[in-house]
């Protein structure tokens, strides 16, 4: 409660003079920091294993891209990667646009 108080800039005896902006800065702060531990840091998390699933990305691999083609990858290249769709049909698509890899327990199910 008196942490409550503290950060609300109210002295604990209960004097109704509000403090300057200083007396704001510390609920300010604990906002800020909330506000990263929920938002931006398990957005950078995701952000870092996609990054990782794409440059781990090798022939045989089942995937799916971001339209939803499933495909098996064919080839590899610097920024693109061959999709083998159907028989004697393969597709050039830009590494960014795979968004899962399906495990081998994934593609027996589908």
């Amino acid at each position: 409660m008196d942490f409550i108080i503290f950060a609300m800039g109210q002295p604990p005896g209960g004097g109704g003079e509000g403090g300057g902006i200083g007396s704001y800065l510390p609920m300010f702060a604990i906002i800020i920091v909330i506000f990263y531990f929920l938002i931006m840091r398990p957005e950078q998390k995701k952000k870092k294993e996609v990054q990782a699933m794409v440059s781990n990305l090798k022939r045989g691999d089942k995937v799916v891209t971001s339209s939803g083609i499933i495909g098996i990858i064919a080839g590899v290249k610097e920024d693109t990667v061959m999709v083998k769709v159907a028989d004697n049909v393969k597709i050039e698509i830009l590494r960014n646009n795979i968004s899962r890899v399906l495990d081998k327990n994934e593609s027996k199910s589908s």
